[in-house]
């Protein structure tokens, strides 16, 4: 039956033209059916697929945010057909955006506030990208101004780095110079990094809680040992910090810890508002010092919607949702609420670690006292299994806790990853560490083991 030509069509007007649930068609799986349905049938056939994926809540593996106030969810739903890139039509977004940016901006301490240029991301992978090319086209304009080439830029960073570094290298060709982590020692540490620095360097990449086992690296270590490079070699290299997750809690739990826009090296920063800033995914946001930083060829300024205005991301059309998300966080929890969270956060993560760490033949690599995240391990020698038959068993029982191997060249140790995020209750941790230990129990028959106790009653 055709759909009649009108602007627009009420959901009552389109299941008009469609017949009854009961004698809809089947519909296929992977090519586009012949004829419209009905939207109860198809919601309830969506919904029952779904079903099927695991529990968000006991998703252990992800440091995305799972869990948001029903009023952030409101204003998500409100807020979703509303295009950020169409800045005219909707400048509250647009507002709540610059507000947000200021606010990172103070918390990370920029000298300048007011200089600072920064945009939100679908992602911290697109705000390193976009981090990475402000370094590749500094170095660039640098190198020009000296009369050299720029035939062989280079970015220093740890093997330990996420897989979106690995992308920028590759699709904006930039020589890739990974600092291998030790054993004992899983992330880029200032002692050796120099030496795979030159005059072809755009820059160094240091990670603010690493994925692999939730640690931290010594930014301002790193930095030092930079500036003790310029002295010897007359190059000056910036410092992007990857703060996916460790911008949203050091900020809240270690305000001691230098490593922000205190310490001048640092140019540029990236975190993700989707995991440790409460929002569902995906939202991330790129800061940059100020506007040296960001070259001014890398903004566009767009004026057939209506309006003009500046962009610098890679990707255009985006819903205001998160925006309006990210800014609603900050307001309702302010500094202490998200010191409370990340703190509750990080308490539950060393209490799981150190509850672990009682369960033999279970060692810990990290323990939660950075990131509420940590990695642990089974102890050297034979156990008749292996982290992922640990990883598989625990499946079976709704958890998602990753076993993966450490990076090159400790490619030989494999461990078990667990994130804590706001939501993770003291009833889901006694649960987690009983179905551990049962798990356990029954991957070594012959060698029984005792559930670790709560620290209050050990």
């Amino acid at each position: 039956m055709p759909i009649p030509d009108t602007d627009v069509i009420s959901a009552t007007a389109f299941d008009t033209l469609t017949p009854p649930a009961a004698t809809d068609p089947y519909l296929a799986v992977d090519e586009l059916p012949h004829s419209a349905s009905s939207p109860d049938l198809v919601f309830q056939r969506l919904r029952d697929e779904l079903a099927l994926d695991g529990n968000p809540q006991l998703n252990l593996a992800t440091f995305a945010t799972t869990w948001m106030e029903p009023q952030a969810r409101q204003l998500m739903a409100d807020t979703a057909e509303k295009n950020l890139a169409d800045r005219a039509e909707y400048p509250q977004i647009t507002a709540m955006e610059e507000r947000c940016v200021r606010m990172l901006a103070r918390l990370w301490h920029a000298p300048h506030p007011e200089l600072v240029r920064g945009c939100s991301t679908t992602g911290s992978s697109e705000a390193a990208l976009l981090g990475g090319l402000a370094l590749k086209r500094r170095w660039q304009q640098r190198r020009r101004a000296q009369g050299k080439d720029t035939a062989r830029p280079n970015l220093v960073m740890g093997t330990n780095v996420q897989v979106c570094w690995k992308k920028f290298a590759n699709y904006f060709e930039v020589e890739p110079r990974y600092v291998p982590v030790e054993p004992g020692r899983y992330h880029l540490t200032p002692d050796t990094l120099t030496a795979y620095c030159d005059d072809n360097t755009i820059g160094v990449v240091t990670v603010l809680g690493s994925t692999y086992d939730g640690s931290y690296e010594p930014v301002a270590d790193i930095c030092m040992a930079l500036d003790g490079y310029q002295a010897a070699t007359g190059t000056d290299i910036p410092v992007h910090v990857d703060g996916a997750s460790g911008a949203m809690v050091a900020p809240f739990l270690d305000p001691g810890l230098m490593w922000d826009f205190q310490l001048e090296r640092v140019a540029s920063i990236n975190t993700s508002g989707h995991k440790y800033g409460h929002v569902f995914p995906g939202l991330g946001w790129a800061l940059w010092r100020d506007t040296r930083a960001l070259p001014d060829d890398l903004v566009f300024d767009i004026d057939y919607l209506g309006g003009r205005s500046p962009s610098f991301t890679l990707n255009f059309s985006r819903p205001g949702a998160h925006i309006a998300a990210q800014y609603y966080t900050f307001l309702r929890y302010g500094f202490e609420g998200l010191h409370h969270l990340a703190l509750r956060s990080r308490t539950a993560a060393h209490t799981l670690a150190t509850r672990i760490r009682a369960i033999p033949p279970y060692e810990l690599v990290t323990d939660g006292t950075q990131l509420p995240a940590f990695a642990f391990r089974l102890a050297p020698g034979t156990h008749g299994f292996t982290v992922h038959d640990v990883s598989h068993a625990m499946r079976t029982r709704g958890w998602h806790l990753p076993a993966y191997a450490l990076p090159t060249p400790c490619h030989d140790i494999s461990v078990l990853r667990l994130v804590v995020r706001t939501g993770f209750t003291t009833q889901l941790t006694d649960t987690f560490i009983t179905d551990l230990a049962e798990v356990t129990r029954r991957l070594r028959p012959h060698q029984p083991v005792l559930a670790a106790k709560t620290p209050a009653t050990a």
